[in-house]
């Protein structure tokens, strides 16, 4: 069911999102007559690669740097790039991975083998199911940009202040999935977008109806500033990656 689903929505959002998807494809393009995509490698289900299809916000062979994870002050972010990722359009164009099979709408979102490498033998149940669009903690950290701004490393301030949390949220929405949720979660993920306060409301209702720990709803909140963690399945803080 979840795949016919997943192939139904994918196809008409597909359809009903080319009146936009079409003009910023061109934008992208004409900047620097360059792909207007990023075709990146991701980790998908049973740790089989698989080539993920963004919109490009950023310089051409941007990867170069050595740099994975992006504040929103990088500045190989182009300036309709910024556009791009503020509607989240490059996670749009990602419904043609979502119609071919390579991932659902709902589920922890994929992430490069060099991340996927350090996981603990706790989060290597997150490739365990096909990757997603969204999932809980694409709610809870909308504003990954904004919390790697300015770090001298935004590759191990990701280590420290995200992924801890963004892997107990994918571990909880395996442990939960169902129908109901993932419609909960699409439609959240909507609302996001012009109120994240609002979503994280009932992102919160959500994981205390699921019983989750306290811990993991207080930082849910995202009331309180980040602070360095272990993730899942270990006691030590990442220091080097």
């Amino acid at each position: 069911m979840k795949r016919i689903f997943d192939f139904t929505v994918s196809l008409i959002g597909l359809l009903l999102s080319a009146p936009v998807l079409i003009p910023v494809i061109f934008l992208v393009w004409i900047q620097d007559f360059k792909s207007p995509f990023y075709i990146p490698l991701r980790v998908g289900k049973d740790k089989v690669l698989f080539k993920m299809v963004k919109l490009r916000s950023m310089i051409v062979n941007a990867d170069a740097s050595g740099v994975d994870s992006t504040g929103s002050n990088d500045e190989r972010i182009t300036r309709i790039g910024n556009i791009i990722r503020k509607f989240k359009l490059d996670e749009l164009s990602q419904l043609w991975n979502v119609l071919i099979g390579d991932m659902s709408l709902v589920g922890p979102r994929p992430n490069i083998k060099k991340e996927t490498d350090l996981y603990t033998n706790i989060e290597q149940g997150l490739l365990n199911v096909k990757p997603g669009i969204t999932d809980i903690s694409s709610i809870v950290f909308s504003d990954e940009g904004n919390i790697l701004a300015d770090k001298p490393d935004p590759d191990i301030a990701y280590n420290q202040l995200i992924r801890p949390w963004k892997s107990r949220l994918g571990l909880i929405y395996i442990d939960n999935q169902s129908f109901i949720l993932d419609l909960q979660l699409i439609f959240l993920t909507i609302i996001a977008i012009f109120s994240r306060e609002r979503a994280l409301g009932k992102i919160v209702k959500i994981l205390t109806e699921l019983n989750v720990d306290e811990e993991i709803i207080e930082i849910s909140k995202r009331q309180k500033s980040l602070y360095p963690f272990p993730p899942p399945g270990s006691d030590i803080i990442v220091e080097k990656r």
